[in-house]
């Protein structure tokens, strides 16, 4: 046993910092880290099994089909749309009632749908006002994540602390235990973003206005090379048809029934050839007119011609389009788009995206017609950001939805059921009565979540096991002797609080519980706020764009810098520390009952 406490601490350690390269995902990171400790023997196959029956994945995974089925069924939306009506004038005044509506569903379903189908509202609401949409992104992800707090199913992580809690011989957390604290939270938070929100959040134009060059109108034209036509025999260089300082992009050609897509500027043109191109030329006649395409007799004929529209997609989390080169999906081929340009990051990238690789958040600017955009976004899970949606939500669904989603609430709230069983019956109602396909539902789970948690929970057995937890808060106690019980839990807030804006927050919430549940017991104290503590504190991430799925979406969609989540986001951690340190003993008093 000497060896295997250093080991696991190493180990730990590696996947910390594997987490911060980012070169893997999480979930590969702490699979690899499960494949060590079975091959070195600190744990055993039936251990690492053992995991698979802890109730919060399955409650997870089962609470993503209903928030899925909210979605489809156009719930969400419709509250998005009330909120839109009652909006005021200026960034706070549009910036309050998406945060109230965010605040409003986050409580009840998985935060990163709720963002999904309110960033489009958000800035559609934005402009209509004439206020930048970097005005109202951030503050939309961060209701969201506060709303989350309210009960237990509106985070993962809360059904996720409260299963470690219980493996550990705790009560369960009943339904609306956190609601009262964690709304006196949210509503301070809310408080905050609308006074100085406006004067922290920074004001910046979207991708689309940053790429716009001039006025004039883009069109994608299908044309066609006639007979003794002068663009015959020449190359697309020749014919100004290549990249650089053409009058036109071929984005597709066909010659005898095969697609070439994107040719080759040395490419030679024949008669026959049926070319698909992009130009920003305001009109066809222009190609006309040009030296390059000859005179006297038309040079091609033009079959069809659309006008074309530029837009913003987001990539999704469940995208088909992800970690795959942009060269591989044949997005010119398979739907007459045309890429602009991808913002990452702070930075827009449009060359050299035949080998660049999508990941989620990403934002595209894309031109296309309205059709292609449509069915663009519908085969790849994108997400739009302006006008061209594809609504096929069935609302006639939505009672059922909702009714499912409030009877799973209840009948937990009255300990009818666990709520794992309640969670299993509503995701498998919304299926049989139509509101979500099989597919859907498969879709909806978010696998490599769930691997996390699986692969993090088979981490804290070896930790267990080896000591680790209860080594780490013998040094936590020492550290903080004769301060007191408050203090100590205020100080499990902070590491907790400062560990989840850089790593995954249910990666966090699953290391600290049992670190938490062992200090209050070497304390002498009731371990139940110190559990409460880790629960608040591992969804509060503001300061950062990585550590919560909501903030990763926001961020290139509201073409955001790392600091500006810095300015607004640590002032609120401040917040939501101050006050939970204030409020948990209140209302779980930190001294068991005799």
């Amino acid at each position: 046993m000497s060896w295997q406490l250093p080991f696991v601490s190493l180990l730990l350690a590696w996947v910390f910092y594997a987490f911060i390269r980012a070169r893997f995902t999480a979930d590969v990171v702490v699979m690899i880290a499960v494949a060590i400790l079975l091959l070195t023997g600190i744990l055993t196959a039936h251990e690492v099994t053992a995991v698979f029956s802890n109730n919060a994945p399955i409650t997870i995974a089962a609470l993503f089909i209903i928030s899925a089925a909210l979605e489809r069924t156009g719930c969400i939306a419709w509250l998005g749309e009330k909120m839109e009506k009652v909006a005021g004038e200026g960034p706070s005044g549009v910036m309050l009632p998406i945060m109230l509506a965010a605040l409003l569903i986050s409580p009840f379903i998985n935060n990163t749908p709720v963002v999904i189908i309110l960033i489009p509202v958000a800035i559609s609401l934005a402009n209509s006002r004439g206020v930048n949409p970097s005005k109202v992104l951030i503050p939309l992800s961060y209701a969201t994540i506060l709303g989350g707090l309210c009960t237990m199913v509106g985070t993962s992580t809360n059904i996720l602390v409260d299963g470690v809690a219980r493996n550990a011989g705790l009560a369960p957390f009943s339904m609306f235990e956190l609601t009262v604290p964690a709304l006196i939270i949210a509503a301070a938070g809310l408080l905050f973003m609308t006074v100085l929100g406006p004067r922290l959040l920074p004001d910046r134009i979207s991708l689309a206005k940053q790429m716009a060059s001039g006025n004039s109108r883009r069109y994608m034209a299908d044309i066609f090379i006639p007979e003794n036509s002068t663009l015959a025999g020449k190359s697309l260089s020749e014919a100004r048809l290549a990249n650089g300082n053409s009058i036109a992009q071929v984005l597709k050609l066909v010659r005898d029934n095969q697609e070439i897509t994107s040719p080759d500027k040395d490419f030679v043109l024949s008669a026959g050839d049926r070319l698909f191109i992009h130009t920003d030329r305001a009109d066809i006649l222009s190609l006309h007119q040009s030296q390059a395409w000859g005179t006297g007799d038309a040079a091609f004929e033009t079959l069809d011609r659309r006008d074309a529209m530029t837009m913003e997609v987001l990539v999704g989390k469940g995208s088909r389009y992800v970690a795959r080169p942009m060269r591989d999906l044949d997005i010119a081929a398979r739907y007459g788009i045309h890429v602009i340009a991808v913002h990452r990051h702070d930075a827009n990238v449009n060359t050299g995206l035949d080998d660049f690789q999508l990941e989620f958040g990403d934002v595209l600017l894309i031109e296309g017609s309205e059709e292609q955009i449509r069915r663009f976004v519908d085969n790849g899970d994108l997400i739009t950001l302006d006008s061209v949606k594809s609504d096929k939500r069935l609302y006639h669904k939505a009672p059922i939805a909702l009714a499912t989603m409030v009877g799973v609430m209840v009948l937990a709230a009255f300990g009818v059921m666990p709520i794992e069983g309640l969670a299993i019956i509503g995701a498998v109602l919304v299926i049989a009565t139509g509101c979500l396909t099989i597919e859907g539902a498969y879709k909806s789970i978010e696998w490599p979540i769930l691997m996390l948690i699986f692969g993090m929970l088979a981490i804290s057995t070896a930790m267990d096991k080896v000591g680790l937890p209860q080594l780490v808060a013998t040094h936590v106690v020492d550290l903080g002797h004769g301060l007191p019980p408050w203090a100590i839990l205020s100080l499990i807030l902070l590491i907790t609080s400062m560990m989840t804006e850089v790593f995954s927050n249910n990666a966090v919430a699953v290391l600290l519980t049992p670190v938490a549940i062992s200090i209050a017991q070497q304390l002498g104290l009731d371990p139940r706020p110190f559990v409460v503590a880790v629960m608040i504190c591992a969804s509060a991430s503001f300061a950062t764009p990585i550590g919560y799925q909501t903030n990763t979406l926001v961020y290139n969609a509201g073409n955001y810098k790392f600091q500006d989540f810095i300015r607004l986001g640590l002032p609120l951690n401040l917040i939501v520390w101050l006050l939970a340190s204030i409020l948990i003993p209140l209302f779980w008093p930190l001294v068991p009952a005799q």
